[in-house]
């Protein structure tokens, strides 16, 4: 018969709510971190994506199609285990007297992220009549000016939901970051787990706060459409 007694004081109070505290605030900083990085280089490769320059056009391909199509795992595994093979001595040593492990995880969620942002954004773009970028380019602006100040700045506004969806499946992806050893807030949800064998009241609370955090992007999401796409005749 089901007699588990549940014991929900662990994870309200005392050194266990302490724990996954810290978790959420290490959640939310490597979020945040790699949201930042994860937008400008994904800005980047689309523009290098619509580029008519061949290199360029070919290692934007090149990038998109092998960080899209490689599990997210794999790569964090392989900036933590084998970054020091291709990066600078003076970075690794600089990294390793910090925390090398958050390093790692916010470099495989960048850069992983980004080639998914790079799509939204050239999605984004390819919706802008072309007729604006002749008039830019008539006008004597060129392609960078015409992308910076015409087309970007319309194409950014129409791809903030996609945007914000892909921000929160960062968030959501973080939680891969407790197999390096950063103590996110699925680690310590591990961690309380170990020391109590209460797993569900432990990751019940992680799951809560995930679906906490899922429900304020997507309000920001549904108010965003509301009040600047709509009147705009965006849907």
């Amino acid at each position: 018969m089901f007699d588990y007694k549940f014991d929900w004081a662990i994870v309200t109070s005392g050194q266990y709510f302490e724990w996954l505290v810290s978790g959420v605030k290490i959640t939310l900083e490597l979020s945040a971190v790699s949201i930042a990085f994860s937008f400008v280089i994904g800005l980047l490769i689309a523009v290098m994506r619509m580029s008519n320059m061949k290199p360029i056009l070919w290692f934007s391909h090149a990038y998109l199609e092998f960080f899209r199509n490689t599990p997210l795992l794999i790569q964090i595994f392989f900036w933590y285990f084998g970054s020091y093979k291709i990066l600078p001595h003076g970075v690794n040593d600089w990294l390793n007297a910090r925390d090398f492990e958050f390093a790692a995880a916010v470099i495989a969620l960048t850069i992983y992220t980004s080639a998914f942002i790079a799509e939204d954004i050239r999605s984004g773009v390819r919706s802008i009549p072309k007729e604006q970028m002749e008039a830019a380019r008539s006008s004597g602006f060129s392609y960078l000016r015409s992308m910076q100040y015409i087309i970007l700045p319309q194409a950014i506004r129409i791809t903030i939901p996609p945007l914000i969806n892909q921000f929160l499946n960062l968030t959501k992806n973080s939680s891969l970051a407790m197999t390096i050893g950063v103590a996110e807030l699925t680690y310590q949800a591990r961690q309380v787990e170990s020391y109590t064998f209460k797993g569900f009241e432990a990751f019940t609370a992680a799951t809560l706060v995930y679906i906490a955090i899922s429900v304020v992007i997507t309000g920001l999401v549904t108010l965003y459409s509301k009040k600047v796409l709509s009147p705009m005749g965006v849907r």
